[in-house]
């Protein structure tokens, strides 16, 4: 590893043991992929995937005292992902005496968040690049980013770039304002080694495309076509909304940390085809791989023909417009079929900044008599407990579907479940 002068002074520690530590522990993690060199960090903020103030992460904690004990602080402001708890999530007694046992070092994990350089109170979402959120990176950005759902959006849809880092590792990038340069980061590790064509007669639904393409290519990039006769070539914000629910299914259902979309994301419409590597293989997506990719996924509930106790909508985080296009669908659901409040306990996820703009709106006064909840929560971390990981949950979110045991329906399956009761005719 070549370091400049400042950064051999840091390892030397010029900065204290602690920043000694950190420039370490990076430059080892950088030989381990071959890296010959530190990079700076330029996005504006930080982003930590480590939000959850679970009792076993002692180890966790002590590294947090000991690095701001010694001044070593993030050099950025950061986000982080989502809370693990929401007391207004549906959960009986039991089950919550369960969650405060599990997350008893939430308050104190949030303190020295506080201290290290929280960006704000409510800064707590796995879709931190949301408009409202305050931390979207530019084109060419350097991040030092781990959340999966948004290392890809990042990378894919606004052109930073990013690796798929560790918790830890991510803000160590951020205390000591660079990364070690290899993978994502290089123009060579940007180029796709997959073609992917999609064939199919109707407009796929995100999830599923996005769980095919994350199991077949694994971390490898893939560079897709056929999409925009159905998202056009423009990125406006549904088209976002759409590449963001694809790329966090295949990074969950694989290891996808950037994909290109020809003749819609940045690079691709900047280089189109030249960012195809010549040994590319193909992979043809059509209506057919998608029903057996969907029909591959078990079914973990211990009963499978049990009636759903609970439905999460939106891992990751709805965006303002799918927030408000869920509170639409729902309440138009159930006056069509004669109901007054949801037939099934529901949940819509959202950042807190952009729950907190829906919640002054007429959607939401309209959504909020219907019984459905509006949360910041983490799904991942709710059923993160056993007595609620056990239950029968639907959802229309293949990174939950994979992280846990709930169950994947489609947007308009979930809808029929939450609105009637039952599955769709």
């Amino acid at each position: 590893m070549n370091l400049t002068s400042q950064q051999q002074a840091l390892l030397d520690g010029a900065k204290g043991p602690a920043m000694a530590k950190v420039v370490k522990t990076l430059v080892m993690y950088g030989e381990c992929f071959g890296a010959e060199r530190m990079v700076p960090v330029t996005g504006a903020n930080g982003h930590l995937v480590t939000s959850f103030g679970l009792s076993m992460l002692g180890p966790v904690y002590d590294l947090m005292d000991e690095l701001l004990k010694d001044g070593a602080l993030s050099g950025q402001s950061f986000s982080v992902d989502p809370r693990p708890l929401d007391p207004a999530v549906p959960a009986n007694p039991l089950q919550k005496l369960l969650f405060k046992i599990m997350y008893s070092k939430q308050d104190d994990y949030e303190a020295q968040l506080r201290s290290m350089g929280l960006l704000d109170s409510d800064a707590f979402t796995c879709t931190c690049y949301q408009p409202e959120v305050g931390n979207r990176p530019r084109r060419g950005d350097i991040l030092s980013w781990a959340e999966s759902s948004a290392v890809v959006f990042a990378n894919s849809v606004l052109g930073a770039r990013c690796n798929r880092n560790s918790g830890i590792i991510e803000m160590f990038g951020s205390i000591a304002g660079f990364v070690p340069e290899f993978g994502l980061l290089t123009d060579e590790g940007r180029k796709a080694t997959w073609i992917i064509e999609v064939d199919c007669k109707r407009k796929p639904e995100a999830q599923v495309p996005g769980s095919a393409i994350g199991m077949k290519v694994m971390e490898d990039v893939p560079y897709i076509k056929g999409l925009d006769c159905w998202l056009g070539r423009e990125l406006t914000p549904d088209t976002q909304d759409y590449l963001k629910d694809m790329g966090a299914a295949s990074a969950s259902n694989g290891a996808v940390g950037l994909y290109h979309v020809d003749g819609i994301t940045p690079e691709a419409v900047e280089q189109g085809e030249q960012l195809i590597a010549p040994d590319a293989q193909i992979y043809r997506i059509d209506d057919a791989e998608l029903e057996r990719i969907r029909s591959s996924y078990p079914v973990m509930w211990k009963n499978p023909g049990a009636r759903p106790k609970l439905a999460f909508i939106g891992c990751p985080h709805l965006s303002s417009a799918q927030l408000a296009h869920w509170a639409d669908a729902i309440c138009d659901g159930l006056s069509a079929s004669g109901n007054r409040r949801v037939q099934v306990p529901t949940v819509l996820t959202a950042a807190p900044s952009v729950a907190d703009a829906f919640r002054k709106t007429a959607a939401y006064r309209r959504l909020s008599t219907t019984g459905a909840v509006v949360s910041s929560i983490c799904p991942l971390m709710y059923t993160n407990n056993p007595l609620c990981g056990s239950m029968p949950i639907i959802t229309n979110s293949n990174k939950l579907r994979t992280y846990s045991a709930s169950r994947y329906y489609t947007d308009d399956e979930v809808l029929a479940y939450v609105t009637t009761g039952k599955p769709i005719k």
